[in-house]
């Protein structure tokens, strides 16, 4: 069997993402027998050429470089897979969206003259063709896993899409927002951390970013009965998935 190509890329992020691929460990033994890592910075020096059967992105496009670099990956790839928030979601630099680049590079960077960034951090879906995206901030070692069989077996993943609040249930783990008050992110947030959080009596920070037909006006409005005002709602909201939860705040009622 003539192996896949498999081409792996980075872009503005925190590399977490990629180091969950390599913490497959053995299992990532077992997929090299159908694999052949054609393009990978973090584990290889192989030059970028030819085709990909299968292209994974990481990051989020923060300059016009990357999204030069994205077009190009998706006309060398057959399909295309986004992993992490960054990809997916923007990421936690994607706060820029809501503020001024030239003030946070004059707060950040001693010389900001010489940053070369555009004024928002994106997902990658907002500029190519995306076949699936995976999120979690890390993604899932088990779902990433999945995907990598699935794609092998020409299946579409199955990789939950329903609300943490599921997770917490199945697991009998007591619910933070009606037993300690406490403000979570749980009901609006996709399932696949395994309520690690919620496991421990902390609220949901949403790594997983929103669930799929998440209301987060109406969410809003639940907290705001329990004394959380908005301006409090949208710092819950303002972390590693901020665009996304923005965009379904503006666009659902």
């Amino acid at each position: 069997m003539k192996k896949l190509r498999i081409g792996i890329f980075k872009l503005t992020s925190c590399d977490g993402c990629q180091l969950v691929l390599l913490n497959l460990e053995e299992t990532l033994l077992e997929l090299f027998r159908f694999y052949e890592i054609a393009y990978f910075r973090e584990g290889t020096d192989r030059t970028l050429k030819d085709t990909f059967d299968l292209s994974i992105i990481e990051g989020s496009i923060t300059t016009e470089r990357q999204k030069e670099e994205v077009f190009e990956i998706r006309e060398r790839s057959r399909k295309v897979i986004t992993v992490g928030a960054c990809a997916t979601s923007g990421g936690i630099q994607a706060l820029r969206n809501w503020s001024s680049l030239g003030f946070l590079k004059n707060i950040v960077y001693p010389s900001p003259e010489h940053i070369e960034a555009l004024s928002t951090s994106t997902p990658v879906s907002e500029h190519i063709y995306v076949d699936y995206e995976l999120w979690g901030c890390p993604i899932s070692k088990n779902n990433l896993e999945e995907v990598l069989i699935d794609f092998i077996l020409e299946k579409t993943p199955r990789i939950p899409v329903y609300s943490l609040c599921m997770e917490c249930k199945r697991k009998a783990i007591p619910c933070v927002l009606v037993s300690s008050g406490q403000p979570c992110l749980g009901p609006i947030t996709k399932a696949g951390c395994g309520s690690i959080c919620p496991s421990f009596g902390r609220p949901c920070y949403g790594c997983f970013g929103p669930k799929e037909g998440a209301n987060i006006n109406s969410f809003g409005r639940i907290l705001e009965k329990s004394g959380i005002s908005e301006k409090d709602y949208l710092r819950l909201l303002d972390q590693m998935n901020s665009y996304a939860y923005r965009k379904r705040r503006f666009t659902n009622e």
